[in-house]
């Protein structure tokens, strides 16, 4: 008897995400153990403490990737709303980047903008997220919203601008709490800076959000405002 090979076919967003996921677990298992040999280091106090601090918030980091990861899975199986492919695709592309990448293989410091690439990409992604939201609220049957491209590509880029925002409080406080000097408020050899150089890395981060989110927005617009115009004239 002749065997009949069927071709599989492979969900590639399951793949990539347990690829992803796996990584993610070894590392946390990576830097548990660097966390625990730390605290047997013979380094000088100051440095131990920077290293094992290091150490603690990608561990957090990590976690949270790991954890927020799985969501859109959850969000989908629950059938709140379909989360598309291409959103799969840049939310693990942005996961890896700024998870794993920067913080694991230190590209915020080796690559130079790295942290300025991944808040470009972040926003950009964040402004699609909220093109979704409207697109979800305008398809159900039970909200009665109708709203112009106009109002749609602002709330996209408020919403997006917003969670900027919000991750730079974040970096605010887990400066404070762990002096991580992640809002680069000092220099390497912990010389602080004043006035404007103090803030200029904050507000570098919100300037190239804003502008990453104000292209996608523009872009999304003038899409929807074409999309409107379309489906105006076929209904004509």
């Amino acid at each position: 008897m002749k065997r009949i090979h069927q071709k599989r076919n492979y969900d590639w967003k399951e793949v990539i995400g347990r690829i992803l996921f796996i990584t993610f677990v070894l590392c946390i298992i990576y830097l548990i153990f660097k966390v625990v040999i730390s605290l047997t280091g013979t380094m000088a106090s100051g440095v131990y403490d920077q290293m094992n601090n290091e150490y603690v918030l990608a561990l957090i980091l990590i976690v949270l990737g790991a954890t927020v990861m799985v969501l859109p899975s959850i969000i989908t199986k629950k059938r709140f709303v379909r989360v598309p492919n291409y959103m799969y695709l840049f939310f693990f592309m942005f996961l890896y980047c700024a998870m794993y990448l920067g913080e694991m293989e230190r590209f915020y410091y080796i690559i130079p903008k790295w942290d300025i690439a991944t808040h470009v990409f972040s926003s950009a992604m964040l402004v699609v997220l909220g093109f979704m939201i409207v697109n979800i609220l305008n398809n159900k049957e039970r909200v009665n919203t109708h709203t112009s491209p106009m109002f749609v590509a602002l709330f996209a880029f408020c919403f997006s601008l917003s969670i900027s925002i919000a991750w730079e409080i974040y970096e605010y406080v887990f400066d404070g709490l762990l002096s991580l000097n992640m809002q680069k408020y000092a220099l390497e050899d912990g010389t602080l800076l004043v006035g404007h150089m103090a803030i200029s890395d904050t507000m570098e981060d919100v300037f190239v959000s804003a502008l990453g989110a104000f292209i996608i927005a523009v872009i999304g617009f003038f899409i929807i405002k074409r999309q409107t115009k379309y489906s105006t004239d076929s209904c004509s």
